[in-house]
Parts: structure tokens; C-alpha cells; sequence
């Protein structure tokens, strides 16, 4: 866990973290998406022009996981998109690690650097939106002081495929 070091994204880190992104999800939604959807997820030049782009205009803002020279983990946060959220309210976008690096720290040390930033932001509550099946990211997120707010699920559309996610919340400090 110690050689883990988290910092800024930069947009030379977006092809990298486009493939921790795909494969981490491909890992994440295996058994929740029928095998074909998830081959259609696979593309990692349609995530690494969305990362490219999310690092360029800070929206969400980008930190990643370095291993050494390998980025194993990023985490994307910012504003909550939510209607009807106070703007003191943030929210993960997303946070993943590569499968090779689950359970060794990384997780802990992106929400760290997430939850540092939302802080700078004036943030007081955080959210994120998780499928209600992916026991492997309600476990990490609940670890992590976040509470499920079940009268949020709802469907979202992931490779084409609907998938029951809830809101999980928790205060920044």
C-alpha cells in the first residue's frame, strides 16, 4: 500500500486510465451484463477521448493511482449531478481499480484524495451511485462511511443493458 501515490490527472494519463476504466468494468460487471454488452463496453478509445476530455475541463476533476510508473486507479469527482442537490453536495463519478491491484489500498487512497478535494470544493456531503448488484463496490463504498439511500434506486442503461443502482451518501468529514 505504501508505494501507492495519488495526484492530479493530466491528459497524458487518459489512454491509461481509459484502460483500468475498461477493465476494471469488464471485471465489475461480469455476471450483471450478458457477455455480449460487455464486449461492446470494451472500447477504450471512446473512454480515453471522454477521460481526455474530463481532464482537459476539470469536469469531473481526475486523480489517479500510481504504482510506481503505472497508473493502477482513478477516481472522478466533482459537483453532484443530481436535480435538487445542494451545491454543497459532491459526488463520485467514478472510482476503479485495476483487478490486479483489488483489495491492496488503492480504493482507499483514491477516496482519500476525492474526499481532500470535495473538502477544497466546499463540499460537505458526497454521493455515489452504485448498481445495486455490485457487491464488490456497495462493500468498498460502505466501508467507507457511505449509507445506502434506498428510496433512490433506480435504472440506469450500462452497455445497453438496465441495471438497478441506489445512491449511497455520506458527510465529507
Amino acid at each position: 500500500m505504501s508505494s501507492i501515490q495519488v495526484r492530479p490527472a493530466t491528459l497524458r494519463d487518459a489512454k491509461a486510465i481509459a484502460q483500468v476504466h475498461t477493465t476494471a468494468a469488464m471485471e465489475a460487471y461480469r455476471g450483471l451484463v450478458p457477455d455480449d454488452q460487455l464486449k461492446s463496453m470494451s472500447s477504450v478509445e471512446k473512454r480515453q477521448a471522454y477521460w481526455r476530455e474530463a481532464i482537459e475541463y476539470c469536469e469531473p476533476q481526475v486523480q489517479v493511482a500510481v504504482d510506481g510508473d503505472k497508473i493502477v486507479g482513478f477516481v472522478g469527482f466533482d459537483r453532484s449531478r443530481d436535480e435538487k442537490t445542494r451545491n454543497t453536495t459532491g459526488e463520485i463519478w467514478a472510482i476503479y481499480a485495476a483487478p490486479t491491484h483489488w483489495d491492496k489500498g488503492v480504493g482507499v487512497a483514491l477516496w482519500d484524495a476525492a474526499r481532500d478535494g470535495l473538502q477544497e470544493e466546499g463540499c460537505t456531503t458526497v454521493t455515489a451511485w452504485v448498481p445495486l448488484r455490485n457487491e464488490r463496490a456497495l462493500r468498498f463504498h460502505e466501508m467507507a462511511g457511505f449509507k445506502r439511500e434506498m428510496t433512490t434506486a433506480k435504472t440506469a442503461v450500462v452497455g445497453g443493458v438496465k441495471i438497478e443502482e441506489v445512491r449511497l451518501k455520506r458527510s465529507v468529514n
